[in-house]
């Protein structure tokens, strides 16, 4: 049977006080019942009015340091945003990213079993981070999966490591020279090869005709006896 959604009054003072254990509960317990798996309801304790968005929205950036992860030219950004362009950002676009996130980091575990890399701890911090600021704009117009980071994060954009990729190493220059230089000298040695065979096969057929021609010229000394 599914729970109801525990009900959390929330006072003028910021105080919430959790109606089914009638006791009052700091950000951090309700952030850990949520995480049990228990939903909750949050509402005024005036007045009724509905303040669950905007307390889970408080424990996320309280509670879980969301607000040092952002970026501050995306917050700047965001701030200057209409209410509409908000809320289809927050309300469409973010739901699509963190779904998109847990798949990823659902496949790199999966993967952990054939990629050494996949045990390296997956930075939910940082990738979160980045779906923000590709989604506020940092979007290349070529399309989806070219973007480009915020300045300073540290991390290469795709057309520096696209290339970075076609850039050729001095090592990939020297081995190609080498095998250029290995083909010609290797034609050279067959076409050297095919002219000393054509001239042997030449000096070896001049004897039999010469031979020819004299048994032909030579008298019969048995019929001038």
């Amino acid at each position: 049977m599914q729970q109801t959604a525990r009900v959390i009054k929330k006072y003028s003072n910021r105080r919430l006080y959790d109606t089914e254990e009638s006791r009052y509960v700091t950000i951090e317990e309700l952030v850990e019942t949520i995480r049990s798996g228990r939903d909750v309801r949050v509402v005024d304790a005036q007045n009724g009015a509905d303040l669950t968005q905007v307390t889970l929205t408080q424990a996320i950036i309280e509670g879980r340091g969301a607000g040092k992860l952002l970026p501050v030219p995306l917050l700047l950004r965001l701030i200057r945003l209409k209410d509409d362009a908000l809320g289809e950002f927050l309300g469409r676009y973010m739901a699509l990213a963190l779904e998109s996130y847990l798949q990823l980091q659902t496949r790199a575990r999966s993967l952990a079993s054939y990629n050494p890399f996949a045990t390296v701890p997956f930075n939910a911090a940082s990738a979160f981070a980045r779906i923000f600021s590709e989604m506020a704009g940092w979007s290349d117009p070529r399309g989806a999966g070219w973007s480009e980071p915020p300045v300073g994060s540290g991390y290469p954009s795709p057309l520096e490591v696209e290339a970075e990729a076609q850039r050729p190493t001095p090592e990939a220059d020297s081995t190609r020279s080498k095998s250029d230089e290995e083909v010609s000298v290797l034609r050279r040695e067959i076409e050297e090869l095919k002219g000393l065979v054509l001239e042997t096969a030449r000096s070896a057929a001049k004897p039999k005709r010469t031979a020819k021609k004299k048994a032909k010229r030579a008298p019969d000394k048995s019929a001038q006896g």
